[in-house]
């Protein structure tokens, strides 16, 4: 070998010699790239500069880039705020389910228990009938042959008012039956309990109130599992009344300056401590009066203080009216919260209210202190009026009443029409142009509503009556509205006139532009006791006291059809 001659690198074949190449090549690579992206930077700089032409043009460049950048990163942040609130929402969703699932596995469960408790008493009540038939048997037997010995015949017991009761206490109807379908005929009571095929959709039906659920009215309309729903029975909802203990207590209201109400109000006092010995209330002049007349009446106790009319419901048992329907209205004015049983005696102009006849007082209080007695829960008005302060005056901003027959709101003196707009659950319902407005209860459906074209409604239906005073129009006609709503009355603030506000006839209150009067429907209402039962007595009431659908009858002799 030559001594000048160098060796090829290619020739070398030791490992060492491999990798010291193959890392020299990598070397001369990258600094190749790094040569050639610097030149590519610089001629991109170049032509951006040359495109950018100035310096503040430069400038926005980048400010427009940095905001691009803040946009995405906020259109990201959203983009997770969205999501995280989306798996919030779904946690919440099926908690809610979940809450709803146990509370209806609960009430099932709480059913169950019921159905069972009831089952057991049926079977202790089957069980004490069947070991005391043959002893009454027995005793049947014995009286039958002493009645025939004797020549007389059995009459059966009857209760001292013919009220009749199978179970003490309040009876209810099991609207979920769990019992097996033993009928297909569509007519038969079982036809509900039937399983409907799978293909029909399920569902449930919920009572609810300003969002809020509520199983207070879960006894009128009702879901049964297989998916039919039907009413509950309404053969009779009369409501009765039955002492625990024999009643103590007694106020007694009159009607003023009548010389018959004064004497059969002395009578029933004298009967009621002298025989019946219980305490009786009167008002502070009456007892004034009686005391005058004898000194006997000064055992009686009267409310010396307004303050004690606030706790008087807590002291009294029953409380007695002797006059007319005023008379009732007065007492009812005077609890502004729960109102003892009522038992109004007719002694005035007209009775729709007092179905009790004054001269057979023994006989009616005796069987209403003893019960069990029907009663008739008439339903009272909660009125507020709420003034604009930007009137001005001097009336309270909020004033409460409660009334029993209507409030009334009309123009009074003034010689423009009223302007009433008026609301139901904030709802635009109507402007009443006219003389005015009625809000009635049903026991008010034969006073002043009914003298303004409203209808007569029974005193156990509840709803408010709509009723408009002399409309400026033909197609104005009374409404019946749900008991559950509440209304709204206000005078517009570009009223021509102001309006004026009756409850139960008295307490007039001016109502001014920006004024509103809310309605709803009162939570305590009057317990009116009944002669009869409430039908009978609301029936009767038209009857007589109206004389309703009275004229002269058609005479049979005449011409008949062939």
């Amino acid at each position: 070998m030559p001594p000048n001659h160098q060796p090829s690198t290619e020739c070398v074949a030791s490992p060492l010699g491999e990798l010291h190449l193959s890392r020299e090549s990598s070397i001369a690579r990258v600094s190749q790239v790094e040569l050639d992206s610097v030149k590519l930077g610089v001629e991109g700089w170049a032509s951006l500069s040359a495109g950018i032409g100035s310096q503040r043009n430069l400038q926005e460049y980048f400010q427009e880039a940095t905001a691009s950048d803040e946009d995405s990163h906020l259109v990201e942040f959203s983009d997770a705020l969205q999501t995280v609130a989306k798996a919030l929402r779904q946690v919440a969703e099926s908690k809610a389910r979940s809450l709803e699932e146990t509370t209806e596995w609960k009430r099932k469960y709480e059913l169950e228990v019921i159905r069972c408790h009831q089952l057991r008493q049926l079977l202790a009540l089957k069980t004490s009938g069947d070991e005391r038939q043959d002893e009454k048997s027995k005793t049947v037997v014995d009286e039958q042959q002493d009645s025939e010995s004797s020549g007389g015949a059995s009459s059966p017991p009857s209760s001292g008012n013919g009220v009749c009761c199978s179970r003490e206490g309040i009876c209810s109807q099991q609207v979920i039956r769990q019992q097996s379908f033993r009928n297909s005929s569509p007519d038969s009571e079982d036809w509900n309990d039937r399983k409907i095929s799978s293909e029909k959709a399920s569902f449930h039906l919920a009572w609810g109130c300003s969002g809020r659920s509520n199983r207070r009215h879960k006894h009128d309309v009702v879901s049964f599992e297989s998916g039919n729903i039907t009413t509950a029975v309404r053969s009779n909802k009369q409501i009765t009344l039955k002492w625990d203990s024999p009643p103590k207590s007694v106020f007694i209201l009159t009607k003023p300056n009548s010389v018959s109400v004064a004497k059969m109000c002395k009578e029933m006092v004298r009967w009621l401590k002298d025989v019946k010995n219980v305490r009786v209330f009167v008002e502070k002049n009456v007892k004034k009066e009686l005391v005058e007349d004898d000194p006997y009446y000064s055992c009686l106790q009267a409310c010396e203080k307004d303050e004690e009319l606030t706790l008087l419901h807590t002291k009294i048992d029953i409380v007695i009216t002797l006059g007319g329907d005023g008379t009732v209205l007065w007492a009812a004015n005077l609890f502004k919260g729960p109102v003892p049983p009522l038992v109004s005696f007719s002694m005035g102009s007209l009775g729709f209210m007092t179905p009790f006849q004054s001269d057979r007082y023994q006989e009616c209080l005796e069987t209403v202190m003893k019960g069990p007695v029907f009663i008739t829960l008439r339903h009272r008005l909660h009125c507020r009026i709420i003034r604009n302060k930007d009137n001005g005056g001097t009336e309270p901003e909020v004033e409460d009443h409660l009334v029993l027959n209507e409030v009334s709101i009309d123009r009074g003196m003034s010689s423009y029409l009223t302007n009433l707009e008026c609301y139901c659950d904030n709802l635009y319902v109507t402007c009443v142009q006219g003389d005015g407005l009625i809000l009635s209860t049903p026991s008010g459906s034969t006073a002043y509503s009914l003298a303004a074209g409203g209808s007569m409604v029974h005193p156990q239906v509840p709803g408010i009556l709509f009723t408009p005073i002399c409309p400026h129009s033909l197609s104005f006609r009374p409404l019946i509205l749900p008991e559950h709503v509440t209304l709204r009355v206000q005078i517009p603030i570009n009223s021509r006139g102001q309006a004026w506000a009756s409850f139960d006839g008295k307490d007039r209150r001016q109502i001014s532009a920006g004024d509103a009067l809310i309605v709803h429907m009162s939570a305590w209402p009057v317990p009116a006791a009944c002669d009869d039962e409430s039908t009978h007595d609301f029936l009767r009431s038209v009857r007589e006291g109206l004389h309703w659908n009275l004229r002269k009858s058609q005479s049979f002799d005449g011409p008949r059809e062939q």
